[in-house]
């Protein structure tokens, strides 16, 4: 009976848990409708306030309003572009990777004699450099 009950109280925080995301999805889905709407009003407000004024243009509707700002966002994009906040992480990462690499940073040029030092020099210098680690490490 005891895991009859444990089941059941499990199935139902599970479904308080689905039903408390569906709630929340459903408040943000009403807050960004309701604030789209919110935005087309202050742009026709602007626009009745500003430009019969100032450019001689007539007033407009609510609508009209709502589809400028449409229109604008197409034209001018939905803010994906290289905004402030993305060009700051940008130069973030760009100073971060600077101040990790600078200490591992080689001029590379030097690397096309490489092959020349190693086929003459390498192999001898490394045996002489393991000798000399192994005398090092037996006198310890």
């Amino acid at each position: 009976m005891d895991y009859k009950d444990e089941l059941e109280n499990r199935m139902k925080d599970k479904v308080r848990g689905y039903v408390g995301k569906g709630v929340k999805v459903l408040v943000f889905t009403l807050f960004i409708i309701a604030l789209t709407f919110l935005i087309g009003y202050v742009v026709m407000l602007l626009w009745n306030w500003l430009m019969p004024d100032v450019f001689g243009l007539t007033t407009i509707t609510y609508w009209q309003a709502f589809g400028i700002l449409v229109l604008a966002k197409i034209i001018f994009g939905f803010g994906g572009g290289n905004g402030p906040g993305k060009s700051h992480k940008k130069a973030k990462m760009k100073s971060r990777n600077n101040k990790s690499c600078n200490g591992i940073r080689r001029d590379f040029s030097e690397w096309k004699y490489y092959d020349e030092f190693w086929s003459s020099e390498g192999e001898s210098a490394f045996k002489a450099f393991v000798a000399k680690k192994q005398d090092h490490h037996e006198e310890q």
